[in-house]
């Protein structure tokens, strides 16, 4: 097995074969794969002379409060049909992650697959995503849209910029590269979007993303909504509403830092009518997005918390060091570190003499900083364990808005 860089040249009918096998896309509909992995940092596993495995990454940053840190989101972790269970995309995506973190990006995150897998890489679970199902009648809004401007795959870099400046809270994800708004759009062909312009200069303020199962009456998916203002959320929400004498179902996922079921006319007697039927209604939560801290010191010089603060010695476990060659640059973050977290944090190596010990691994400490879970939920639940009352003093340090991505990868 040898791990390299993808080359385009060489590697693109096995990567177009590789992600058919994974059923990522169809015969249809492989050809805008090409201008996105030129783009991408992509890795390949080779076997036999040919590409087997394929990894992808991509530059962007994640909001913590109100600091943005620099990120590499792992955006394709794929293998064929002849290479499972041999390692190959383990030790390739620990590859690309020594690289990311050379290369100066402290935090990484991934959209997984289930839940186990990337733990062995350190990477450790996200804050529960809400996916609604509802009638676009069924919405109450005051709102009244103006006539929207039709968007195509041809205004994929406007609509990115979009999104690059929409309204972000705690744990907004921005990815920085254009195609991966062009990618979203080319694979979606029977996509369309939606968007409102500065009536004064031109610029697209907010849009939307969807697509349809069945164009006549549903589902309906929301890819991606980008908005500034909260008001301009409700407009893009009463667009939908409009959809509502025709279009029997939409599927999005919640906006960050509302109760969508506000918005919703009678949301428990509408769920016990469409129980079993062919259109459904409710919530539904799911973790579905993993993370894992690159450079812990960086991560925690740019953390600024509003509680008391707290100092202690932490023993992090890091997996992914069994993955990485022996050459490596990076061996991740595991070690004895003396940690201070607070208005002003900071992590160094070593111990301090007098300070109590938490002993966790990367991916539980990782959802502890990034406002996941409690040190006492994550000491019940996950690889963490210290003393009671430095579990207390976390609780009372770690007090975080839920952490929402805001971008699906």
């Amino acid at each position: 097995m040898n791990i390299r860089q993808y080359n385009p040249e060489r590697d693109l009918p096995a990567a177009q074969r590789i992600w058919l096998e994974c059923g990522w896309v169809d015969r249809d509909h492989t050809a805008p794969l090409g201008p996105y992995l030129a783009q991408s940092r992509a890795w390949v596993a080779e076997v036999h002379g040919e590409a087997e495995c394929l990894v992808t990454t991509s530059p962007g940053s994640i909001l913590h409060l109100r600091e943005d840190l620099p990120l590499s989101c792992v955006t394709c972790v794929t293998t064929s049909r002849i290479t499972r269970k041999q390692g190959l995309a383990s030790r390739t995506l620990a590859r690309a992650l020594d690289a990311d973190a050379t290369g100066g990006e402290l935090v990484s995150a991934l959209g997984m697959f289930e839940q186990g897998f990337y733990d062995q890489l350190g990477f450790g679970s996200g804050a529960y995503e809400h996916w609604i199902h509802f009638d676009p009648a069924a919405l109450k809004l005051a709102a009244r849209p103006r006539i929207p401007v039709r968007l195509t795959a041809e205004h994929a870099e406007e609509m990115h910029a979009c999104r690059l400046r929409r309204l972000r809270r705690h744990g907004a994800v921005n990815l920085h590269r254009a195609s991966e708004t062009g990618g979203e759009t080319e694979w979606s062909p029977d996509g369309f979007g939606l968007g409102c312009r500065d009536p004064d200069s031109g610029e697209l303020t907010h849009c939307l993303w969807a697509s349809a199962r069945n164009a006549e009456d549903g589902p309906y998916r929301i890819s991606f909504m980008a908005y500034r203002t909260c008001g301009q959320m409700l407009e893009l929400l009463a667009l939908i509403r409009s959809w509502g004498e025709q279009v029997r179902q939409v599927t999005m996922g919640e906006p960050p830092g509302i109760q969508f079921q506000d918005l919703l006319v009678q949301p428990l007697k509408r769920r016990q009518i469409a129980e079993k039927a062919r259109f459904e209604f409710g919530i539904h939560a799911i973790a579905c997005f993993q993370y894992r801290m690159l450079d812990l010191a960086g991560c925690l010089a740019r953390t600024h918390l509003p509680g008391p603060g707290v100092a202690f010695n932490l023993e992090l476990e890091d997996p992914v060091e069994r993955f990485l060659p022996p050459d490596s640059g990076w061996r991740g973050i595991g070690g004895e570190w003396r940690v201070e977290l607070g208005p002003e944090s900071a992590a160094r190596r070593g111990s301090a003499p007098g300070r109590p010990t938490l002993r966790a691994s990367v991916g539980a400490f990782t959802r502890l900083w990034l406002g996941v879970a409690s040190a006492s939920a994550l000491a019940a639940t996950d690889n963490l364990e210290g003393p009671e009352a430095l579990l207390a003093a976390l609780d009372e340090a770690v007090r975080l808005p839920v952490p929402r991505p805001d971008w699906d990868f």
